[in-house]
């Protein structure tokens, strides 16, 4: 691998056709020139992953189990989280695109519709839950009982993260450096109370389980809980001035965060009750700081979530723009809101669980293979790779069987045995790539 990038030149402000170009860079690689610092891209990620919803994947978790055995399924599971995380992160600052573009050259011009689709589809999925999170839990703490109510808070919250979400990587960024810190305070000072409420770490650890869940499904549980954004951290690590930058920002993103935001959530359950500390600052009696730590906390994250379906239409159609797509997803994700898509949060997390890390895994395999050293610009994908198609099939069909038979963990599964026979693919078929010198992103 060389030492040095080559530069690559800003793109012009109008494509030929007269269309303004999205200073994002939704379709086309991340210039050097607009690349970001370290701290930038980790508070963006950090942000993107201290998420309350989160809270309530950890409160499932934390009454099945014994503390110490908790400890070790969220370990676990952010582990298999964080290092696929990073190998994605790495890629997608190694090429400067984003993760549907990506897939352009490992499945195809046209194969690459299935990572557009799948990706962009379970996002406005995503969006639709947190929306109607946010509409049920400020109802709650206001006392509005109306589905109308409801309704008009999910709309007014959808349509701030939409503009958020069209004004590009610049508004996320503001957006997290100020609610991150306050949600982190926040979180911190409830578990506090929580230890007040069971005499302190030792009757924490004391307190037994009251339900019951296989350690299979708590780990697909915990990778679920951010594996479908977690494959799409190219979307943010694109704009990385190095690969190792983007890595340890997806570390302290995915493997710290989440892991954090799962244990929170578990705490407040075994000691109040509630995994959701909004719900908790709501039963102390803090109604006012239970709504800042909602909408600080939803309002970036679900903007990442916007932006990521807007960049996966963009593929999807050769757009230079990202914004109608955001729009059009958040229009319906609200509706998927609007009809209650929320109620379903944990059966969602695990069917991404499942079907989402494969897809990922088909991606690393085929970096590792062919674009460590950059794509070069002058390499036109074929319309489809079938033999990546067909490794993603297979990957997803056995973790799918893993996670029936509770046979080893699904997501770990999916992604190692989709990185395995891509590699495998390639050495025996040596599948056309790149080998020429990085032409595209830093190096290192």
């Amino acid at each position: 691998m060389s030492s040095t990038a080559e530069p690559v030149p800003v793109e012009a402000d109008r494509t030929d056709s007269g269309t303004p170009i999205d200073l994002d860079y939704p379709v086309t690689p991340v210039p050097l020139s607009a690349r970001k610092p370290f701290f930038s891209l980790a508070v963006v990620l950090l942000g993107f992953t201290i998420f309350t919803p989160t809270m309530l994947a950890g409160a499932a978790l934390g009454t099945a189990f014994s503390f110490w055995k908790l400890m070790m399924v969220i370990a676990a599971g952010s582990a298999i989280l964080g290092a696929y995380v990073a190998m994605m992160g790495y890629a997608g600052a190694r090429t400067g695109l984003t993760t549907v573009v990506m897939a352009r050259y490992s499945f195809g011009s046209r194969g690459s519709k299935l990572a557009s689709l799948l990706l962009g589809g379970t996002q406005i999925g995503w969006y639709g839950v947190i929306i109607g999170t946010i509409g049920d839990l400020t109802a709650q703490a206001l006392g509005w009982e109306s589905y109308a109510a409801r309704a008009a808070v999910m709309i007014a919250a959808s349509i701030l993260m939409c503009i958020t979400a069209c004004y590009g990587y610049r508004g996320m960024y503001w957006v997290s450096l100020i609610s991150t810190p306050l949600i982190i305070a926040l979180a911190c000072w409830v578990v506090s109370r929580s230890l007040d409420e069971v005499g302190g770490f030792s009757g924490l650890t004391s307190i037994e389980p009251t339900t019951t869940m296989t350690v299979t499904l708590a780990i697909t549980t915990v990778v679920g809980t951010f594996v479908s954004a977690g494959t799409q951290a190219p979307n943010w690590t694109r704009f990385a001035r190095s690969g190792s930058q983007a890595a340890w920002a997806c570390i302290i993103g995915f493997l710290v965060g989440n892991g954090l935001m799962i244990l929170f959530g578990a705490i407040g359950a075994i000691t109040f009750g509630e995994g959701d500390f909004v719900l908790v600052l709501y039963n102390l009696g803090l109604v006012g700081w239970g709504l800042v730590l909602l909408f600080g906390n939803l309002w970036k994250s679900n903007a990442d979530t916007a932006y990521a379906f807007g960049v996966a239409g963009a593929e999807m159609f050769r757009h230079p723009r990202k914004a109608p797509f955001i729009i059009g997803g958040c229009v319906i994700g609200t509706l998927l809101a609007l009809t209650g898509v929320h109620n379903h949060l944990v059966d969602y997390l695990s069917l991404l669980g499942t079907f989402i890390p494969p897809l990922g895994g088909v991606l690393i395999g085929d970096f590792l293979c062919r674009w460590r050293r950059g794509i070069p610009e002058n390499h036109t994908p074929q319309p489809v790779y079938w033999r990546h198609l067909a490794v993603y099939a297979i990957a997803a069909f056995l973790a799918w069987l893993s996670g029936e038979f509770e046979v080893g963990i699904p997501p770990l599964i999916g992604i190692v045995v989709a990185i395995l026979l891509t590699v495998g693919l390639h050495r025996r078929f040596a599948a056309p790539g790149a080998t020429s010198r990085v032409s595209v992103g830093p190096t290192a």
